[in-house]
C-alpha cells in the first residue's frame, strides 16, 4: 500500500488531527463490523475501503461529493450498489 511512517513533531498534536480522523472513520464505518481474518484479508477490507472512501461515499466537506469525481447521472433507472460484502451500499443510475 506504500505506507510509510512519519513521526510527528513533539508538542504538536494539530498533525496527528487527519491521521486520528481517518482512523476513527476506518474503525467505525469499516473494521468494527467486521471479523479480519488475517493480513492478506485486512489488506483487502482496507483496500475495498479505500475505493469505497474516495470514490463513492460522500464527504460534507466537498458539498457531497466524493474526493474523485464522478460524472452527473440524470436518466436510468435506479439500483443499489454493495460496497464491502453489503456493509455500505450506494444508489446508482443504470
Amino acid at each position: 500500500m506504500g505506507i510509510r511512517d512519519r513521526p510527528t513533531v513533539p508538542r504538536s498534536p494539530w498533525q496527528n488531527a487527519y491521521v486520528e480522523r481517518l482512523i476513527g472513520s476506518v474503525r467505525r464505518e469499516c473494521l468494527d463490523h467486521l471479523i479480519v481474518f488475517g493480513e492478506v484479508h485486512l489488506r483487502r477490507v482496507l483496500t475495498a475501503y479505500a475505493d469505497y472512501y474516495n470514490g463513492t461515499r460522500t464527504h460534507l466537506s466537498l458539498n457531497k461529493d466524493a474526493p474523485l469525481r464522478r460524472p452527473i447521472q440524470w436518466q436510468g433507472q435506479l439500483q443499489f450498489v454493495p460496497h464491502l460484502g453489503g456493509l455500505h451500499n450506494s444508489l446508482v443510475r443504470i
